[in-house]
C-alpha cells in the first residue's frame, strides 16, 4: 500500500511517496484522515480522503478490540477479518440492486469529492474506494461472527437437534443486518446460497452437531474458499480496461436491463445452484434410486441454467452488444443465435 506522505514528512522531513506492507485494517491513517490505496493498482492516486467519513476511523479503533477478542478465542485475527471482508465485499457486489441501500452510496460520493458518477468514472470509483467504504461493515461483521450469541442463533435457525433448511427469515441473518445498520438486509443475506456467509454458518452447524470430517479447511469456519476471495483493486481495474475496449461496453448492465429481467436471471441461477447443492446429499442408497434422483435433479438444473442463459443472451443483445460478439461468447453461430432469438420472441407473442 501507499503510506501517508504527511506522516512520512513528519518523520523524515521529506514528503516522499512511500510503499509499505500492511494488513487491510492498517490502511487507515487516523492522524490525517487518509486511506492508503494499493500500490500495484496503477490508479493514479495514493490515498482517499476520509475526513468526511469519521466512521471509518472509528471502525479502525474498534478493530483493535475485535482482534484481541479473536485472539482470546483462539482465532487468528487476520483470518477473522478475511472472512468478514469476503462477506461484505460480496454484499458490495450485490448492492447495486439494493434499492434500500443508502449508506454506501453516500460514502462513495463523499470520497469522490461529492460525485462518484462525474466524467463516467462511477465504476472506477467503486473499484478504488470499495475497501474504504465497506470497512466499518467489515469490522461489524467480524465482531458479530465472533459473538457466541450469534453462533447460537445459527444453531437455532438450523433446527438445533432437529435439522432443517436455513430459513430466509432466520434470526441470525436478521440480527446481522441490524448490527450493520440495515434492518432489511437479513432475507437478502440468507438467500445468498453458496456465499462465504452461508459457508461459515454451515461450518458452525457441523461443529455443533459433531458431524464434521477429519480436521481440515472444510471444517474451519474462518477458511475462505478461493471462489469467495474478493477481486483485488488491480483486478477490477484490469476488467474495467477490457470492458472499455469491448463492444457494447458504453452502457451499464443495470441501465439497459429492466429490474424484473435482472431479477429473473438471478432467480434462475440461484435456483439452479440450490438444486445442485441438494444433489450432494443423494449419493447413497440403491443404485437405481440414486441414479434416478441425480439424473432428474441434473435435468432440472440444466433447464434452469439454459433458461438463464437464454435470458442473458436476450438482455445482452437488447442492451446494445452486437449479435456477432454474443455468438462468439456462446460458441453458437450468429445465424443460429438469431433464429433462436426470433423463435423466442414468437413464443412470447412479441
Amino acid at each position: 500500500m501507499f503510506g501517508c506522505r504527511l506522516c512520512t514528512g513528519r518523520r523524515t522531513g521529506r514528503a516522499e511517496a512511500v510503499v509499505r506492507y500492511a494488513e487491510r485494517w492498517g490502511r487507515v491513517c487516523a492522524r490525517h484522515g487518509r486511506w492508503g490505496l494499493d500500490a500495484d493498482a496503477g490508479c493514479g492516486i495514493e490515498h482517499l480522503d476520509l475526513r468526511g467519513l469519521p466512521e471509518v476511523v472509528v471502525a479502525r479503533r474498534r478493530w483493535d478490540g475485535v482482534a484481541r477478542r479473536a485472539s482470546r478465542t483462539g482465532a487468528a485475527p487476520d483470518r477473522v477479518f478475511g472472512l468478514a471482508y469476503a462477506v461484505v465485499c460480496r454484499w458490495w457486489d450485490q448492492a447495486l440492486a439494493w434499492e434500500r441501500e443508502r449508506i454506501w452510496p453516500a460514502r462513495l460520493h463523499q470520497v469522490a469529492d461529492g460525485d462518484a458518477a462525474a466524467d463516467g468514472k462511477f465504476s472506477w470509483w467503486r473499484a478504488i474506494a470499495r475497501d474504504a467504504v465497506v470497512f466499518p461493515e467489515v469490522v461489524a461483521v467480524a465482531d458479530a461472527l465472533l459473538d457466541p450469541a450469534m453462533a447460537e442463533l445459527v444453531w437455532v435457525d438450523s433446527g438445533a437437534g432437529r435439522p432443517r433448511a436455513l430459513p430466509a427469515d432466520g434470526m441470525f441473518c436478521r440480527r446481522l443486518g441490524e448490527r450493520v445498520g440495515r434492518t432489511w438486509l437479513g432475507p437478502l443475506a440468507a438467500a445468498d446460497h453458496g456465499g462465504p456467509l452461508i459457508a461459515w454458518m454451515g461450518a458452525v452447524i457441523r461443529r455443533r452437531r459433531g458431524a464434521g470430517g477429519p480436521p481440515g479447511y472444510a471444517d474451519d469456519p474462518w477458511w475462505v474458499r478461493q471462489e469467495h476471495q474478493p477481486v483485488t483493486m488491480a483486478g477490477q481495474l484490469r476488467v474495467l480496461g477490457k470492458e472499455r475496449r469491448a463492444p457494447g461496453s458504453g452502457t451499464m448492465w443495470r441501465a439497459v436491463v429492466p429490474p424484473e429481467q435482472r431479477a429473473r436471471i438471478g432467480s434462475l441461477i440461484d435456483s439452479a445452484e440450490e438444486q445442485l447443492l441438494q444433489l450432494r446429499g443423494v449419493q447413497s442408497g440403491p443404485t437405481a434410486d440414486v441414479a434416478r434422483q441425480l439424473l432428474r435433479g441434473l435435468d432440472h438444473s440444466a433447464g434452469l441454467i439454459e433458461a438463464a442463459w437464454k435470458r442473458t443472451v436476450v438482455a445482452a443483445v437488447n442492451g446494445g452488444v452486437p449479435l456477432e460478439e454474443v455468438a462468439r461468447w456462446t460458441d453458437i453461430p450468429a445465424d443460429a443465435l438469431r433464429s433462436m432469438l426470433t423463435a423466442g420472441k414468437q413464443e412470447d407473442g412479441s
